[in-house]
């Protein structure tokens, strides 16, 4: 991964890697929005006023169906678009999700109630879901195998920078309009620029050589091609990889830790500081993931980030904040927080390493697509378990819930035995 390979990129490989960055990045930044301002937006669109108790676990139950529904439209978008992209060309599907994820998203600025606000989130997500396996296949299949590791963890560090990026777009607004008093609307209103993304992909980003010559030579796949008898194991194997991170990360760190310090602390500053350490400690977990994969191998990788997740997880929500109703809000809860994030994250840098390793390139991107997002259905499982929780049992009780959920880990350090370790093989053609 030297400086002389760097100086042989073409212009076109550049403007792969750019698109891929910045839509990974845009999606990013729209998963991360209800994460800051989920609790205003269900407290005024349900009309709960109360903190605590059952008002603040009706909450907590909305916003965990509220990750489910994502998650659901997610994984139907990314088989969806993973199959456009390898039927119509990894950029011109590209197009489509973008629009779909700025437009949704922004028209989840105008629901009047939860109802509407689960079914615009879902619709966002159909695109979410795809720009994922769009982005990885396009820039996979573009730049040299030595720089597959490189580039796996900028990829995976792109979303937590749209993460981070959410922090201080919903300060300037709440500066403006408070978004506990309607601004968290504006908030939604800002995620349509990223359709502005659209413009750039379809003049000055090429479309994959690799898949131009897989197309010319063989016939277009159809949906079901990756169930094959040959590709039916690493499939299943690629969405078993991907849910066990997914559901801890949906579960129970993304989309709860905002809403458990909002929570405990009764302010909004301190949901963004929490959204912002977490997000900071994911960037550098993703780019670590990929690195260490290539140094260490996928397989002993993957059970290490499993087993570092599994540990934080445990410190944070069993014995660092063991009560929901006493925080010690302070510097060392962000550094917790912080490295919770680097772990769970890490993951994110691991899969668009791996699992354009499983598959050849006429069924790339449909593979992707279908294993990483099938992992989603498997996380929304964890967050609908996770709203019973919180609604059911412990009412508002987001620790002790995330707790159970983070204990999905245990799964990541046996499973992974059953893949094959694929460092340092070129890609399938």
């Amino acid at each position: 991964m030297g400086g002389a390979e760097l100086r042989q990129i073409h212009r076109g490989q550049w403007m792969a890697l750019a698109a891929a960055l910045l839509g990974w990045m845009f999606d990013g930044f729209e998963q991360g929005v209800l994460g800051v301002v989920g609790h205003p937006a269900l407290s005024e669109v349900l009309q709960v006023q109360q903190t605590g108790g059952q008002g603040e676990g009706t909450i907590g139950a909305w916003n965990a169906g509220l990750a489910a529904s994502f998650l659901v439209g997610a994984a139907m978008g990314g088989w969806l678009f993973g199959w456009l992209g390898d039927w119509l060309g990894r950029v011109r599907a590209m197009v489509l999700c973008v629009l779909s994820y700025a437009c949704f998203t922004a028209l989840c600025g105008l629901a009047q109630n939860a109802w509407q606000l689960a079914a615009l989130r879902f619709l966002a997500s159909l695109g979410m879901g795809g720009e994922w396996s769009l982005g990885v296949a396009l820039v996979m299949e573009s730049w040299p195998q030595t720089l597959r590791p490189l580039l796996a963890g900028l990829i995976g560090a792109a979303a937590n920078i749209g993460f981070l990026l959410t922090v201080p777009t919903v300060w300037l607004v709440d500066r403006l309009v408070p978004v506990g008093a309607g601004g968290w609307r504006w908030v939604f209103g800002v995620c349509a620029f990223p359709a502005l993304l659209t413009f750039f992909l379809r003049v000055f980003v090429p479309e994959s050589a690799k898949w131009q010559h897989a197309i010319q030579t063989g016939p277009r796949p159809g949906m079901a091609a990756i169930f094959t008898p040959a590709l039916r194991w690493r499939s299943l194997l690629a969405a078993t990889l991907s849910g066990i991170p997914l559901i801890a990360t949906w579960g129970a760190v993304a989309s709860m830790i905002p809403l458990w310090i909002k929570a405990v602390s009764g302010q909004q500053e301190w949901s963004l500081y929490a959204q912002a350490s977490s997000a900071l400690g994911a960037c550098f977990g993703a780019m670590s993931g990929a690195l260490l994969a290539h140094t260490f191998g996928r397989r002993r990788t993957y059970f290490g980030l499993s087993l570092g997740s599994l540990l934080i997880c445990a410190y944070l929500f069993r014995w660092y904040l063991p009560s929901d109703q006493e925080a010690n809000l302070d510097g060392g809860l962000l550094l917790v927080i912080g490295l919770t994030g680097f772990f769970t994250a890490s993951f994110y840098g691991w899969l668009p390493l791996y699992l354009p390793e499983l598959f050849p390139t006429r069924v790339r991107a449909t593979g992707q697509g279908f294993g990483y997002n099938f992992g989603r259905i498997i996380a929304a499982g964890g967050a609908l378990v996770m709203s019973h929780l919180l609604y059911n049992v412990s009412p508002g009780k987001y620790a002790q819930a995330g707790a159970v959920i983070s204990l999905i880990y245990l799964a990541g350090l046996v499973v992974i035995w059953f893949a094959p370790e694929t460092r340092g093989q070129p890609l399938p053609e």
